[in-house]
């Protein structure tokens, strides 16, 4: 257990960009709840990819809005299984690849990862479907990701980089496409 403590924090201690740092994405309720450890199984492929999520989406984001909060980031194979099979709000891992599961790449071989985030000074316009469109089209003016997803809870977006980008923002509320 000492050594997992030691391994956790020299991993967490990583930075991945000016305001990130490995640790942030780490956090699980899945995996703490069920004492699964979330740890990369590829290091080295998890910071290349962790650090481009956050220099090119996360980052323009915090210097245009401020803060945001890391609601969910990096998640290893076998924790995302975990959740996945007990329905505990993860998609199968073939899904996640290259999104949540940073240090595995996709079926076609690219490089990807993803965060789910909560931006708080986001200004709320008129209408909740307003606000979203409103940032989805700063998001694709702004921003090299690949795709992003709007939540009802806690306005919660799910956003990612990727090598080979498809460039749309879906929103799940009303299950229709904002950028497509």
């Amino acid at each position: 257990m000492k050594s997992l403590f030691w391994k956790l924090d020299k991993v967490g201690r990583i930075k991945l960009s000016q305001h990130f740092y490995l640790r942030q994405f780490l956090y699980s309720e899945v995996g703490i709840a069920y004492g699964i450890p979330n740890l990369p199984d590829d290091l080295d492929l998890a910071i290349e990819t962790g650090s481009a999520l956050c220099e090119h989406v996360l980052e323009p984001i915090v210097r245009a809005f401020g803060p945001i909060v890391i609601r969910s980031g990096f998640r290893c194979a076998a924790l995302n299984d975990f959740g996945f099979r007990n329905r505990l709000m993860c998609g199968s891992n073939e899904g996640n690849y290259a999104f949540h599961i940073w240090d595995h790449l996709d079926g076609d071989g690219y490089k990807g990862a993803s965060a789910c985030i909560v931006v708080p000074n986001i200004e709320q316009c008129e209408t909740e479907l307003e606000t979203r469109q409103l940032f989805a089209n700063w998001i694709d003016a702004n921003l090299p990701y690949s795709s992003a997803t709007f939540f009802k809870r806690d306005h919660a977006l799910n956003i990612g980089w990727h090598e080979r980008p498809t460039r749309r923002v879906y929103n799940l509320p009303t299950s229709r496409y904002l950028i497509k």
